[in-house]
């Protein structure tokens, strides 16, 4: 994982990520780097992000709380990266990012975007694939890669203040709200 102290630095004031019916990109990025893969075979690299327990939450007294059961499942897509298939040499000669990766609260989307509820907890997990078509996807090896780390709240507004403030601090987007 890559800019893991940042990741953390989120996590332990419990990360929020803003979700929107138009879609809205993760911040922090979700970047890994790769090493191990056999530089000839081809690889598709993909994420999904699932519940990572069944409650819902509410933002209370300066932190987050079960709030209840959770709401049903959205449905679940796979973003396969743009650059998939390609060698794992490709693959290990840079940083992986999934940057276009889009979180989104409508249901009804018709851009691939990741579906989620609002107030419910989220862990997003990265997936190696050893194949070199699309179609081979569900017959082909795979690793799985989880880091706790980049566990997060879906929201449609920031319910703590720090993590905006977390955000405009970091993110080289939002220089229109530095002072």
């Amino acid at each position: 994982l890559e800019a893991k102290e940042l990741w953390e630095q989120f996590h332990k004031r419990g990360t929020e990520m803003v979700i929107t019916k138009s879609g809205r990109r993760m911040f922090p990025p979700f970047k890994v780097r790769c090493t191990g893969l056999d530089k000839k075979a081809k690889y598709i690299l993909l994420m999904d992000i699932v519940a990572a327990d069944d409650c819902r939450y509410k933002f209370h007294n300066s932190r987050w709380m079960v709030a209840g059961k959770a709401d049903p499942e959205m449905p679940k897509r796979m973003y396969i990266h743009p650059d998939s298939p390609a060698t794992g040499e490709q693959w290990m000669s840079k940083v992986v990012t999934f940057h276009k990766l889009k979180l989104t609260n409508n249901i009804s989307d018709k851009h691939g975007f990741t579906i989620l509820n609002s107030m419910h907890k989220y862990q997003p997990r990265f997936h190696i694939v050893r194949a070199n078509d699309i179609l081979k996807l569900p017959y082909s090896t795979f690793r799985t890669y989880v880091f706790p780390e980049t566990e997060f709240i879906a929201v449609t507004a920031y319910q703590n203040d720090k993590i905006p403030q977390l955000k405009i601090d970091n993110n080289p987007f939002a220089k229109g709200f530095r002072d």
